[in-house]
């Protein structure tokens, strides 16, 4: 079977790392789209697996969690009247944490904006932590059940509520998408006895906007939108494991995944290449040739 060299997988993989498009990656690369898009799925379905069996028992002491909207083929108003929309299109929404002090990125959760996406992701991300955390969140109430049945009483929970004014900019197109103007914040004590001075959601805010800036799916006011919602979830696990186990933090000087213990070892682009050949099937023996016979 023929491979691409590995030189050049690389180069695929941290171009699409980088905020490039797959057609401008197939271009600068010099295959087709079909090679980029092969390489899309095989780098999320190998780093997914390896996100979800390495990212355990992490000892983190205070989490921060977010969510961040995106679309996939249309936005969710327009689906209805869209052409051959797939499944999965309109509104999607990323839920991620993140562990203030280490900067890892320990759960992610993609659906919509529901408790029951919500419930989902906080039973991930309390099955990921080795011991009590103080948790921040905004103040969406669909956290308030998915935190308690995910935790119980065994955190120290707050939210922080941002107060919003009118939106800023002019009329027209202007004010449209310019955002609200945050007047303030409140913090709100849910569960435990977390230390006030530490209630933000600061750090995971910031990561929201690394993942805009750093994935072309995400950037607003262009055609980069993930048209299926299958190379959605592979960029993003691609994106994850490339940010906890490959990029230096420079704050920290090491990996997030070192910082907070979870690995020892500074990876590679080539690394997350071998963990595509690993979960590749292995290559059956080719069985002896057999030359056909040509009858008169």
């Amino acid at each position: 079977m023929n491979k691409l060299p590995t030189h050049k997988r690389v180069m695929i993989l941290n171009m699409l790392i980088e905020g490039m498009s797959m057609r401008a990656v197939s271009r600068t690369v010099g295959v087709s789209i079909n090679t980029v898009t092969k390489m899309l799925v095989e780098a999320g379905e190998a780093c997914a697996a390896y996100h979800d069996e390495t990212v355990r028992n992490v000892k983190a002491n205070h989490v921060q969690c977010d969510e961040i909207w995106s679309f996939c083929y249309a936005k969710g108003k327009n689906v209805p009247t869209a052409k051959a929309a797939p499944e999965g299109a309109g509104d999607v929404w990323t839920w991620t944490a993140i562990d203030r002090d280490h900067k890892m990125i320990l759960s992610f959760e993609v659906g919509d904006r529901s408790g029951a996406t919500a419930i989902e992701f906080m039973d991930d991300l309390r099955a990921r932590l080795a011991n009590r955390v103080q948790l921040t969140t905004d103040g969406h109430k669909a956290y308030l059940e998915a935190v308690e049945g995910a935790f119980g009483g065994d955190v120290a929970y707050a939210m922080l509520i941002k107060l919003y004014g009118d939106a800023t900019g002019k009329k027209g197109h202007e004010r449209k998408y310019s955002p609200a103007e945050c007047t303030g914040a409140r913090k709100e004590i849910i569960s435990g006895s977390p230390v006030k001075e530490l209630v933000s959601t600061s750090h995971v805010e910031r990561q929201n906007l690394s993942m805009r800036m750093g994935m072309r799916r995400f950037t607003r006011l262009t055609n980069g939108f993930s048209k299926k919602l299958e190379n959605h979830l592979h960029m993003l696990s691609l994106y994850f494991v490339h940010y906890n186990f490959v990029r230096v933090y420079k704050s920290l000087r090491m990996t997030p995944a070192m910082a907070a213990g979870v690995s020892d070892t500074l990876h590679d682009m080539e690394w997350i290449v071998g963990l595509i050949d690993a979960q590749a099937p292995a290559s059956k023996k080719r069985g002896p040739y057999k030359k056909k016979s040509i009858s008169n």
